[in-house]
């Protein structure tokens, strides 16, 4: 495991009358989050991890201070986490469970449940982001076990099933490698991130911001990147016309994961409805990019804009060109209060951000 670099907040910046705090930085490798319970301004944040093989539980207070608690150990890259009904679901590879009563049981966490132990077992984009849908299902995608392949239909998909684990279906297909996916606040689609191929040099293909407008929708992998690229060694087959386009490019090798539109209203009113989106950064280019947090526009006739940064100072370019990445953002997670959370898998950490008229600019 990469030891985790300590958290540099000095070097983030956000755009004026914003500020970022800690929440915390002991979540070693911390990846998605979800929300439990919350009330009267302390609440829950679950947070799944991947090389750690933890879920973790961050209680925190109007104070902004966090205790981090171990809910589950031992288990294979559980990097997904949803909660329903006050119950913890965790995807684990090939795995769902689920933790029962779990917000008053952080001290002794109960045995989990297998809901699902269906899924495909290859660690090759096995990191699930899991989430319930607006219909009540829960949503779980499931990567191309390659970089590039043609992929049976149980790969290279996103599947919803009932809460129970029964009724497994495909909503998504041509999808490589989502990590993050959330629902329009105002018509309910679902919105998700997907990864680029790799190895077609430092500017192809973009990632992409999807939309699912019918169910079982293709939208290109591996025939088609970026919704006008066909492949070297696929595209020949089928015509990228075939395939639903991207909503938006989101640039080559950023490594977009985690997702989530923004309905709280402590943000100036542009920013609602929006999208923001984790940038993992890359690892595969000449000049790295990523890195960061961006936001997407959506009007309300569910087109996107371009994105533009939000969160920067992950990365680090000196005067010499010489970079230096000591944080890698994975997921957001829009809270009750109308705050942002962004977690940082190579940092270990929790960044809070909030917005107010007393806040000095460019912090």
């Amino acid at each position: 495991m990469v030891a985790a670099a300590a958290p540099q907040l000095d070097k983030l910046r956000v755009p004026d009358g914003f500020r970022v705090e800690l929440l915390t930085d002991a979540v070693p490798n911390a990846r998605q989050m979800t929300l439990g319970r919350n009330a009267d301004g302390k609440g829950i944040v679950y947070v799944g991890s991947a090389q750690a093989g933890k879920v973790y539980a961050v209680e925190y207070g109007a104070s902004g201070s966090a205790n981090v608690r171990t809910v589950a150990a031992g288990l294979q890259l559980p990097t997904g986490v949803a909660y329903r009904d006050g119950a913890l679901f965790v995807g684990a590879l090939a795995r769902v469970l689920r933790f029962d009563a779990i917000d008053d049981k952080l001290a002794a966490p109960p045995a989990p449940v297998i809901v699902s132990d269906r899924f495909p077992s290859e660690t090759h984009h096995g990191r699930r982001f899991i989430a319930f849908g607006p219909d009540g299902k829960l949503y779980v995608p499931v990567g191309a076990p390659c970089n590039i392949c043609l992929p049976d239909d149980r790969h290279g998909v996103i599947q919803r099933m009932n809460v129970d684990g029964s009724a497994i279906e495909t909503v998504a297909r041509g999808v490589r490698n989502s990590v993050g996916f959330d629902w329009s606040p105002v018509d309910r689609t679902l919105w998700f991130t997907d990864n680029g191929r790799d190895m077609l040099g430092d500017d192809l293909p973009a990632d992409e911001l999807d939309r699912v407008t019918r169910t079982g929708e293709h939208f290109g992998y591996p025939f088609c990147h970026q919704g006008d690229s066909p492949d070297p060694e696929f595209g020949s087959q089928r015509a990228c016309s075939e395939f639903s386009a991207p909503a938006a490019k989101l640039g080559a090798h950023v490594a977009a994961l985690g997702m989530r539109f923004y309905g709280g209203t402590q943000f100036p009113a542009a920013y609602r409805g929006n999208i923001f989106i984790a940038e993992h950064g890359s690892w595969n280019r000449s000049r790295k990019v990523g890195y960061q947090v961006v936001r997407v526009a959506v009007d309300g006739q569910g087109r996107a804009g371009t994105p533009e940064p939000f969160l920067q100072g992950f990365l680090q370019v000196d005067t010499s060109g010489r970079e230096t990445v000591w944080g890698r953002p994975a997921d957001v997670l829009p809270l009750p209060d109308g705050s942002l959370l962004v977690s940082d898998d190579l940092a270990g950490a929790i960044y809070r951000v909030r917005y107010g008229p007393d806040i000095s600019p460019g912090r």
